[in-house]
């Protein structure tokens, strides 16, 4: 496989932020005296991918529509406040040596269904600012992963490329944007479709 840009996913991918996730928005939650619909690591495993109104849409189903996405970004605030503060210790094996050595050969990007400030956050925390020459989440664009992946490409001139990543909704953007997949097993989902599978992150220096 000869891509000469390779686009990144961010969770299950790089880090696993769920636990930290978690925390975040039940800090907020607690504040709000709603305990009740505090989440556990496990329960954002099969939300990781989708955007923050799908997850608002099944995480506060009991709130109303015009309250539950005020109520998803106030979470999403607090998760960020408790990012900053935390080390992050969380990435998987081998990210940053990996991506410093894909860096020689690649340019290297990152999209993410998350919201503004994440991918940042993660490239800090991890060491990874060095190595990624763009990024872009749907916080930024406000559609879906796909289309934001497509506006990236737009903006840094990329032709040839696959995106990294490990949902189906990973998947799905891909057939959206028309690029392959590559599938990290090592995440959070179980994909229809990919080029390629890798198991650990470092396994991405055999392709």
């Amino acid at each position: 496989m000869n891509y000469e840009s390779l686009i990144f996913d961010i969770d299950g991918t790089l880090w696993d932020s769920r636990a930290l996730v978690a925390k975040g928005y039940n800090i907020q939650l607690k504040k709000e005296g709603l305990e009740h619909l505090s989440v556990t690591a496990e329960d954002l495993r099969p939300l990781f991918g989708k955007t923050m109104t799908e997850i608002a849409d099944i995480l506060f189903v009991s709130i109303p529509r015009e309250d539950r996405y005020d109520l998803m970004n106030r979470c999403m605030e607090s998760e960020n406040v408790l990012l900053h503060a935390d080390p992050c210790n969380m990435g998987y094996p081998a990210v940053r040596e990996t991506m410093a050595e894909l860096a020689k050969n690649h340019r290297l990007f990152i999209v993410s269904n998350s919201q503004c400030g994440y991918p940042e956050l993660c490239m800090e925390k991890m060491g990874l600012t060095p190595y990624i020459q763009g990024h872009m989440c749907c916080g930024d664009t406000g559609t879906s992963k796909g289309k934001t992946i497509r506006t990236l490409m737009a903006k840094h001139g990329i032709e040839n490329a696959v995106y990294i990543g490990d949902t189906q909704g990973d998947y799905e953007a891909t057939v959206e944007a028309e690029l392959p997949f590559i599938w990290c097993s090592f995440g959070f989902g179980n994909p229809e479709g990919y080029a390629a599978k890798i198991d650990t992150f470092e396994q991405l220096l055999n392709l």
